[in-house]
């Protein structure tokens, strides 16, 4: 059943990033391969093109409202679009060389070329968020478009405390959750709150379709965190030492880092340069504070409320059933 939302999701994509001019088809092709259409070379391939939980999330609480979520499908573009630009901006901030497999756009086509391609992304969602349904009221396509931009900015603002953190000699485990609150949680609440108010004008049913996401995005993301430090790179498609040598403050971290015995993990933060050795003792020190146990018990605590929030809306059909499904899946997933 997920299958005809995604066609639909991918056709809309294309539609959005096709190009007739030929002097740009190299242009295209980078944002092409970003999002797993095409090789280097601009040949046609199947490489992994991630998860697609935001627009999903648009779909279906466009649906479980009561609408046809095909009204809502430019807003899931533009969601996924916006998602896009932030991963290939996130990626040279992170200095990282691999995504989903690949060598991530910067490493192929250098810095310059992927921050313009980063850029294509935000424009091209912008464009994707003007072609929500006409018979919506100028006052809901204004809240929407308001939602829509909201969530970009905390998004960025998240990024910023993400990239301020990693050089931060203290971080508060509340200080996380505020930065993950913007950094992935907010696009997650927006895709929720915008699927849901095209099809609806009931508050209630919006905004509490938008906590869900709220929640489901915090559990994400320290679900996230626990697979970039012991997940499979063969199948996350990442080191399991990059958040490390990045000085990443994620969840397992700042437990560790708080934890009796953070000590030494404190004094290999300080460091400026780090050994195998460092990585290894690192990697150890987490095992000891158990960590990894602490970080899924929170994300299950926010899995949670997630459902709680999904259950307030006392609606019953088929896409609450798929949100409500998600929220295992997010938790509990191997990449």
């Amino acid at each position: 059943m997920t299958s005809d939302y995604l066609t639909a999701l991918d056709q809309k994509l294309r539609a959005l990033t096709r190009t007739r001019a030929p002097l740009y088809a190299d242009f295209f092709n980078i944002l092409h391969y970003h999002l797993g259409w095409t090789d280097a070379q601009g040949n046609a391939a199947q490489a992994d093109m991630g998860k697609r939980i935001r627009p999903l999330l648009c779909l279906w609480a466009c649906e479980a409202v009561g609408a046809n979520w095909r009204g809502a499908l430019s807003a899931a573009a533009a969601i996924e679009l916006i998602h896009n630009f932030s991963l290939i901006h996130d990626d040279i901030q992170d200095d990282s060389a691999a995504r989903r497999g690949r060598a991530t756009v910067w490493k192929v086509w250098g810095m310059a070329q992927g921050i313009n391609a980063g850029d294509a992304m935000f424009v091209l969602a912008q464009q994707a968020i003007n072609e929500i349904p006409t018979n919506l009221s100028l006052a809901r396509y204004a809240d929407i478009q308001r939602a829509f931009n909201a969530a970009i900015f905390k998004l960025t603002q998240g990024q910023y405390l993400d990239l301020a953190y990693e050089r931060a000699d203290q971080v508060t485990l509340e200080q996380y959750l505020e930065m993950v609150s913007g950094k992935t949680a907010a696009l997650l609440c927006a895709a929720c709150e915008i699927g849901a108010r095209i099809g609806t004008d009931d508050r209630h049913l919006y905004r509490t379709l938008a906590r869900y996401g709220e929640h489901l995005g915090i559990a994400f993301q320290i679900a996230d965190d626990v697979l970039g430090l012991w997940g499979d790179p063969q199948v996350t498609g990442k080191s399991a030492e990059t958040d490390l040598l990045s000085r990443k403050k994620s969840y397992p971290i700042l437990y560790a880092l708080q934890a009796d015995g953070g000590s030494e993990l404190r004094a290999l933060y300080a460091k400026s340069e780090w050994t195998e050795n460092d990585v290894h003792r690192a990697q150890e020190i987490l095992g000891k504070t158990n960590a990894r146990a602490q970080a899924l018990h929170q994300a299950e605590m926010y899995a949670r409320q997630a459902q709680d929030a999904l259950d307030a809306t006392n609606l019953k059909n088929p896409a609450i059933t798929r949100l409500s499904d998600l929220i295992q899946q997010v938790v509990y997933r191997e990449k």
